[in-house]
């Protein structure tokens, strides 16, 4: 056999070798540009996703992460993003499960350094690190809070990272700074600081910031960071990321709300509202069978709300005493919702996710329950505060300790196994390309088979 002959046929294998592996991940995603991915809906697609990892198995990488921070990561072809705030000194650590008790009134005077982190989804090297404001906080924040608790947002060309504390600074890919707009610094309620992410549609940048001083909804021109509009709200702090709903009728940016859940066109018209959410809002709206899913669920109150919402209303659509639907809301539950986790749709159920550690079911087009609430762990308390993800026939839950509870989707309760890493964790993980991308506290992990 002649040399060229050899060449050629290694140029062959090679091509092959690249095609198999494509064919290998179709149907799987290829980006996680937000909070909960594209749709808002925590949902994974693939073939070859991990349903079983620990600090050693199924790691294709992990590295550390500097400084504090629980946005999570998101994912753009072969980079990774996230959000971090280094304090200068000795900085007092998140303990786990502990919300009464962790409020910090007095504001740190220590210096600190807002940063964006670029990440390569091959290898785990930091490809690019950029400090984006500088100096001391000027609000205070609970001790399970952060200062870069937003999650970034991507459309491909350019980056758009919010710290609510300060504002938003946009990059392109390779970090090249672009523009920055500050928001300034508003008091959050008891000092917990802030954590809604922003969101992108068309041309435009999305910003809700609810706190106790003055709250609004803020649209951006996503290339030149200037003001399109700029909407007050009549609510006091909450946490909640808004979602653009787009259903058969037209676009909308629903904003949930403890006083009131509102929905505004895409020029901050006031489409319809209504009340009835519990006394905190942080869980994030998403969309299916045509329906809206709005939740909140303070673990103080007895009012824990799931509403399904229909398209197409408005003016004041609340309901009335006893009421569990009218024209516009297609079911409701009272006390069903969870406090920080949103819940998850996964064929035709809805999964509750409890910060406290139970897990229940309903089905998502009429709200009738499947199971009720059953405990994840009888041995013990457990905290839970990111958001579940599914695929592949089974729902995660990733609790504070690092332990990911994986559970058999379906109309009976059947928790099949748990998966283990090192350290704290709030985020909610990124799913891209065959891989589960999750943060701890230190850390930053590549979960492949």
């Amino acid at each position: 056999m002649n040399f060229r002959f050899q060449i050629s046929n290694l140029k062959w294998a090679v091509v092959a070798a690249a095609l198999l592996a494509f064919s290998a991940s179709l149907g799987a995603q290829e980006n996680w540009p937000q909070f909960r991915g594209a749709d808002s809906r925590g949902l994974g697609t693939g073939k070859n996703l991990p349903t079983v990892w620990s600090e050693t198995k199924n790691v294709a990488w992990k590295t550390e992460v500097p400084g504090w921070g629980w946005s999570s990561p998101i994912v753009w072809g072969d980079r990774v993003f996230l959000t971090t705030v280094v304090r200068e000194g000795k900085v007092e650590a998140p303990k786990k499960g502990l919300y009464f008790g962790g409020n910090r009134l007095e504001v740190s005077k220590s210096k600190q350094r807002y940063q964006v982190l670029c990440y390569d989804f091959n290898t785990g090297k930091l490809r690019w690190k950029k400090t984006v404001f500088e100096g001391a906080a000027k609000t205070p924040v609970h001790l399970k809070n952060t200062y870069a608790s937003e999650t970034p947002v991507t459309d491909g060309e350019r980056l758009y990272s919010y710290f609510s504390e300060r504002g938003v600074v946009c990059f392109d890919l390779d970090g090249k700074p672009l523009w920055t707009v500050e928001t300034g610094s508003h008091k959050t309620r008891y000092g917990w600081g802030g954590a809604a992410s922003p969101v992108l549609h068309g041309d435009r940048l999305y910003l809700v910031n609810d706190n106790d001083d003055q709250s609004f909804l803020l649209a951006l021109d996503k290339r030149t960071g200037k003001k399109v509009w700029r909407v007050e709200r009549d609510e006091k702090s909450n946490w909640a990321t808004p979602y653009i709903w787009e259903n058969d009728l037209r676009t909308e940016i629903v904003t949930p709300g403890t006083g009131k859940v509102r929905s505004y066109d895409l020029d901050g018209k006031l489409l319809w509202q209504f009340g009835g959410m519990s006394s905190i809002t942080i869980a994030t709206p998403y969309s299916e069978f045509g329906l809206l899913y709005v939740t909140s669920g303070y673990v103080g109150d007895k009012k824990k709300p799931i509403f399904a919402i229909k398209p197409g209303a408005s003016g004041d659509i609340s309901l009335k005493p006893r009421q569990s639907s009218n024209e516009h809301i297609q079911w409701f539950q009272p006390a069903a919702g969870p406090y920080n986790p949103s819940t998850i749709i996964y064929d035709d159920q809805l999964y509750v996710l409890w910060d406290f550690g139970f897990f229940s079911s309903h089905d998502a087009r009429t709200g009738k329950p499947i199971y009720d609430k059953q405990r994840i762990n009888s041995r013990g308390k457990m905290a839970f505060t990111s958001s579940p993800w599914a695929y592949d026939g089974k729902i995660f839950c990733l609790d504070e300790d690092g332990v990911t509870h994986v559970f058999k989707a379906g109309p009976k309760y059947e928790l099949l196994g748990k998966n283990t890493l090192d350290g704290m964790c709030m985020a909610t993980p990124a799913i891209a390309r065959d891989s589960l991308i999750i943060r701890t506290a230190d850390r930053l992990y590549r979960i492949r088979n």
